[in-house]
């Protein structure tokens, strides 16, 4: 042994074997990394491993054999006695080195990264009646909410998938745009109560299908289609399926196939028309007929409440609303305890409803776990964590959802409010156009744009620039009375009042009326623009109508504190001092900042311009003070433009809070 050991020195085959295993390491470790940057196949990769261990004993019997001399390679001079053993036993010792690191590399190597994401493309109606458009999206969806169910996968959601409806494309380019690995393309033929669904999985990193298959079955069981996809996809995206996931999954949410088709068409109309007040009332209709095909249909019934609370808190705040929502979200929980879309409606009535944010919160928390994947649910959490003051888990939420909806300008405009709110006017201005970049038309993009702008700088002319881009637009009723809205708005704030009066003027009534905030808001407009052109007879009339709407609207919301602070400046302005600090304080208890840091400042802001009016300038000058130093909307160059506070500017104490601010800007 002691000669064999020897001979390996002299041959030098330790410093070879150190070598090697050392280059070989190096190799490994640069070829995990680069080849998939290269988009070369995974047994590439397994390829160079299974030769580097092969290569090993090879490169010990060369060593044995020669020798690296100053005049060049040469071979070793023999050994004498056992030189066949001494090589036999080197070769063994290679086999055994290589085999063992093979042991612990090559399961490393066979067993691919398994990236675990997916978007489901629209899928395509090859129905002859195209009103099945709406059953081909109800498929897609109830395919996409399955697997959002799989906490081990990153599902895209709907909505930007929906991007690439009816457009050229490529797995490629959708897998970099989304930032995933697979791509589900399908298509749907429905006659009668037959139904075939046609799909395909494919690799985004290299377009090519993994597998496809085709279904053939009766309208009642297109629930075991979805169900067999979800599971087979996570089975070929190694995700793991947790035994609840697994009977989420396989629970068919309804027996009856007319009630379904209600549903679906119902749900389509609430996720693609959320600012359109006309759909949202058909999708009432349709979830209505949906639950009196199918009493029992515990997910109609969640998705029912969420439209009701969704409805109320953002075009009409009557208690009907709240009450029908609670209501519904209720009868889904009895059927249903554990429906996640139960308790993400539970969440939305007790947000919109109650404004009980911790209950809340607990909802969207268990909503979650059983939507892991859902965007939907990350934005609501976002959405009741800055609530609650919870501003770095918030941001987080709604990065998180921005992820899983990446095309979904809606998700960016609420993740743009939270850096407004912080005053990181860098990081709200790049998510803004993240979102402008996916959805030039989106105007609620532009109007954020504008009003960062303004908080900013004070830049009144990205508004002007906004303006021209947007105007030739296609519009509905609502986008055009929001887009004259906003050009009022910013004709006050350019102090040119005649046309601000003229724009609110043109605001036609009985398209402002389905929105109650809107009308009086109009009446409002014009009081004030009637009030800087000294018109004091038309302003008081505007504002006393102003008055009498949201003191009608208050009879149906009571404890609704965006109208009672509406009320409360509206007052000021008609000279009931009183009364607008009696209301002011009323929409403080509402919705005080300790228990709402996002909607509160706004509030707050309220009452600093009701003491404004009514000439309370120290008070007004304390409350700015404090907004200032917290998250809120108010900012230094929004107070120097803003016509409202030109009452303070007078005073001292106004410009101090100018020049204490401002150094921070």
């Amino acid at each position: 042994m002691n000669t064999f050991v020897a001979e390996l020195q002299r041959r030098k085959v330790y410093r070879v074997a150190a070598a090697y295993i050392i280059a070989a390491g190096f190799i490994i470790q640069v070829s995990s990394a680069v080849f998939p940057a290269w988009e070369l196949p995974n047994w590439t990769f397994r390829l160079v491993v299974v030769f580097l261990l092969i290569g090993f004993p090879i490169s010990l019997i060369l060593a044995w054999a020669y020798d690296v001399t100053p005049q060049g390679i040469r071979a070793t001079p023999p050994p004498g006695a056992h030189r066949r053993r001494n090589l036999i036993t080197l070769i063994a010792i290679g086999v055994v080195v290589s085999a063992v690191a093979g042991f612990f590399i090559l399961p490393h190597a066979l067993a691919r990264k398994i990236d675990k994401s997916i978007a489901v493309m629209p899928f395509e109606n090859l129905s002859e009646d195209k009103e099945n458009a709406h059953f081909a999206d109800g498929i897609q969806d109830d395919i996409l909410t399955n697997l959002a169910k799989i906490g081990d996968m990153k599902v895209i959601s709907r909505l930007s998938v929906m991007a690439y409806r009816d457009a050229p494309h490529n797995a490629r380019e959708i897998g970099k745009a989304l930032g995933v690995s697979t791509i589900l393309e399908g298509s749907v033929r429905r006659n009668g109560n037959r139904v075939r669904v046609t799909v395909q999985l494919i690799d985004a990193a290299n377009d090519e299908h993994i597998w496809a298959n085709n279904y053939d079955r009766d309208l009642n069981d297109v629930f075991a289609i979805q169900t067999d996809l979800a599971q087979k996809i996570a089975a070929e995206l190694q995700a793991k399926l947790s035994p609840s996931e697994k009977a989420q999954i396989e629970r068919k949410p309804t027996q009856n196939g007319e009630a379904y088709l209600a549903f679906i068409q119902a749900h389509n109309l609430f996720v693609t028309g959320m600012e359109d007040i006309e759909k949202l009332k058909q999708s009432e209709q349709l979830y209505a007929r949906a639950i009196e095909l199918d009493p029992k249909f515990a997910l109609a019934l969640a998705r029912y409440s969420q439209l009701e609370s969704w409805i109320g808190h953002t075009f009409d705040p009557a208690r009907e609303h709240r009450e029908k929502a609670r209501a519904l979200a209720e009868q889904a929980l009895q059927l249903q305890p554990d429906l996640p879309e139960a308790h993400l409606a539970m969440g939305f009535s007790q947000y919109y409803g109650d404004n009980d944010f911790e209950a809340a919160l607990k909802e969207f928390q268990t909503a979650q776990r059983g939507l892991p994947n859902e965007a939907e649910v990350y934005l609501a959490l976002g959405a009741i964590q800055r609530r609650l003051g919870k501003w770095p888990e918030s941001t987080a939420s709604l990065e998180k959802a921005a992820s899983l909806n990446p095309k979904d300008g809606w998700v960016l405009q609420n993740l743009a409010l939270n850096y407004q709110m912080l005053r990181d006017f860098d990081a709200a201005n790049k998510t803004i156009d993240r979102g402008l970049k996916v959805n030039p038309n989106g105007l609620g993009l532009w109007e954020i744009k504008c009003k960062l702008a303004i908080a900013e700088k004070g830049d009144l002319g990205v508004s002007e620039k906004a303006f021209q881009t947007v105007k030739s637009m296609p519009m509905n009723n609502v986008d055009k009375l929001r887009l004259a809205s906003g050009r009022t708005d910013l004709f006050l704030l350019e102090r040119k009042y005649k046309e601000g009066l003229r724009e609110a003027e043109s605001l036609p009534d009985d398209l402002l009326a389905p929105i109650p905030a809107a009308l009086s808001g109009k009446y409002y407009l014009i009081g004030f623009a009637r009030r800087a052109l000294q018109d004091e007879t038309g302003a008081r009339a505007a504002f006393l109508k102003a008055r009498d709407l949201l003191e009608a609207q208050l009879k149906q919301s009571p404890d609704a504190p965006e109208m009672h602070i509406q009320l409360a400046k509206v007052l000021a302005y008609v000279g009931e001092k009183d009364a607008a600090l009696a209301e002011a304080q009323h929409a403080t208890e509402l919705l005080p900042e300790s228990k709402d840091a996002f909607g509160g400042p706004e509030i707050a802001e309220g009452v600093a311009e009701v003491y404004c009016i009514v000439g309370e300038n120290g008070r007004a000058i304390e409350l700015l003070d404090g907004l200032l130093s917290r998250p809120s909307n108010i900012t230094v160059p929004g107070l120097k433009v803003n016509p409202i506070w030109d009452p303070l500017r007078k005073e001292p104490r106004f410009q101090v809070l100018i020049d204490k601010y401002g150094a921070k800007v």
